[in-house]
């Protein structure tokens, strides 16, 4: 029997914000999340089956860029038109990352509100 213990998925993620009503407002508004409530610095939303932290750092030391979220999206060009024409700035077009056996790995980066790297992920079946 082993003492490790059996992780199934990511329950919430957490996304470092400087003005926590814009963070919000971007991941709400603009992005088009769920949003569920508020509770003191932080907001929370749901992507999917993850909830999603938005919130001020609590400590200088737990003040620095989030890790970089990868949001699926069945169509990567229509996805980045669409966030581009809501004023998303996007690093650099959707651009083909890895040709697979059966389908294609698309990826566009962009900022969110408060900076952090984020980006758009589209796997596409192979015809």
């Amino acid at each position: 029997m082993s003492n490790t213990p059996e992780i199934s998925e990511i329950g919430q993620i957490s996304v470092n914000a400087h003005d926590l009503d814009r963070a919000t407002a971007f991941y709400r508004d603009v992005l088009g999340l769920e949003y569920l409530f508020s509770a003191g610095t932080m907001a929370f939303l749901m992507c999917g089956s993850v909830r999603l932290m938005v919130g001020v750092a609590e400590k200088p030391e737990f003040d620095h860029p989030s890790s970089i979220l990868y949001f699926k999206v069945e169509d990567i060009l229509a996805a980045h038109e669409a966030l581009a024409a809501r004023d998303v700035h996007f690093e650099q077009e959707p651009l083909l990352v890895h040709p697979a056996e059966d389908h294609d790995l698309w990826l566009a980066f962009f900022r969110d509100s408060e900076d952090n790297v984020m980006a758009l992920m589209s796997e596409v079946p192979r015809a």
